[in-house]
């Protein structure tokens, strides 16, 4: 399995600038070879390949007194920033298609100096290195100092360096692991998401939800009115930018952080992990976007997903029109929707329900109810055809006219 390990880096100021060249660089690349397959396809060309269009923006602009500047960072940069353009080229062309599932994928866009975050890749060719003092070694750019937080379990094959909108600068490092599996335990759990309770387990277990973006709101909204004074252009918006940037970046990585320990925890005891397919992103189209936005279930549901594939343990999700907050997990009787602001009911057998701890066993015993195991098996015996005597049509059946003109239905 490929993971990325990403670790804050602190360049100098010589490198800062280095990093910048190289970002405007690849972004400049990348934007001439859009420009390029815009143009040929606007004056009725054929699709510019791969490798002709390398040869054009890269290697005769070099020539070129308009771009002659390229040839002051690593080419693997540019050849990357070619690499980006056309896989958003191919995937573009699959999901128009039909073959990429999920969200249609537009077309490639023109990159800004302007974005909020600049990267730049060097692959195994680039020639960087991990320096035994801990240093990385880029080319053109010189040794960066990483903090390391944890080592490397194998050889990086890449490493892609990026500065975010708080001025912050990462080294993200791809590298090839192998699995750790758990020991094996007997417990399988259904995780209901939520706003008032984050995730609430089959096992009656409730997390509160933090709410990081509530808890700092009042801080956003003084940054905000400070940058909504400060004057277009002027060096104090760019700071008050920046404090924006960064009181935004504390807010994700406080919830990053608390989203690893929790998926980790319920991974580390139990064998099977089920969740709910949400849609986010029709929620976040609702009166109660910010709260769900807060919440960050793609990312948890995702963290979960990848760490159990890792560990060895089950992970799989239940379709999102399955009636578990309707449904009684005890008799299975269908009680029909309920409004929000009912948080428990008693069913006729008798049983009284609190609404998410009975929506969380309902999608454990659904995930358990799947038709394939854990290898992609079937454990049911596939359809064949019924013999003669068992079909539901023969030939003495009534056959149906209705619809053939001429002939009046059967009294």
């Amino acid at each position: 399995m490929q993971l990325r390990y990403n670790y804050r880096v602190y360049p100098t100021p010589a490198q800062q600038d280095a990093l910048a060249r190289a970002f405007g660089c690849a972004r400049v690349v990348f934007n001439d070879g859009l420009r390029a397959r815009q143009a040929a396809r606007d004056t009725g060309q054929p699709y510019i390949s791969d490798g002709e269009l390398s040869k054009r923006v890269i290697t005769q602009a070099k020539g070129t007194p308009e771009r002659a500047w390229l040839s002051e960072v690593s080419s693997v940069v540019l050849q990357q920033a070619l690499a980006d353009l056309n896989t958003a080229y191919r995937n573009f062309f699959a999901s128009i298609s039909g073959q990429r599932q999920g969200r249609t994928v537009g077309p490639p866009q023109f990159r800004s100096r302007k974005d909020n975050r600049q990267a730049i890749r060097f692959t195994r060719n680039a020639r960087f290195a991990v320096l035994g003092n801990g240093r990385l070694r880029l080319p053109k750019i010189g040794d960066v100092e990483v903090r390391w937080s944890r080592d490397l379990p194998a050889e990086p094959s890449s490493v892609t360096v990026i500065r975010d909108a708080a001025g912050r600068h990462f080294a993200s490092f791809v590298v090839q692991t192998e699995d750790h599996p758990l020991p094996a335990v007997e417990s399988e759990v259904g995780v209901d998401l939520g706003l008032t309770h984050f995730a609430v387990l089959s096992d009656g277990t409730k997390v509160a939800a933090p709410r990081f973006l509530r808890r700092a709101a009042r801080k956003l909204r003084r940054l905000q009115q400070d940058l909504s004074r400060a004057q277009p252009g002027s060096q104090n918006r760019k700071k008050a930018v920046v404090k924006v940037a960064r009181a935004h970046a504390r807010v994700a990585d406080t919830r990053r952080d608390w989203q690893h320990k929790l998926s980790t925890a319920i991974i580390r005891d139990n064998q099977a992990v089920y969740v709910e397919d949400l849609c986010v992103v029709g929620l976040a189209r609702t009166r109660l976007a910010k709260s769900v936005h807060d919440a960050g279930w793609a990312s948890f549901t995702s963290m979960l997903e990848y760490k159990t594939a890792r560990c060895g343990r089950v992970f799989a999700r239940i379709g999102r029109f399955v009636p578990t907050s309707q449904t009684c997990s005890q008799c299975g009787r269908l009680d029909g929707p309920k409004p929000l602001s009912v948080r428990s009911w008693t069913c006729l057998c008798g049983a009284v329900h609190d609404r998410d701890v009975n929506a969380a066993r309902n999608v454990l015993a659904a995930g358990q109810a799947d038709n394939s195991n854990d290898r992609g098996a079937r454990v049911r015996p596939a359809s064949v055809l019924a013999r003669r005597g068992e079909a539901v049509t023969h030939p003495d059946a009534v056959r149906s006219t209705r619809g053939v003109e001429g002939i009046p239905p059967p009294a």
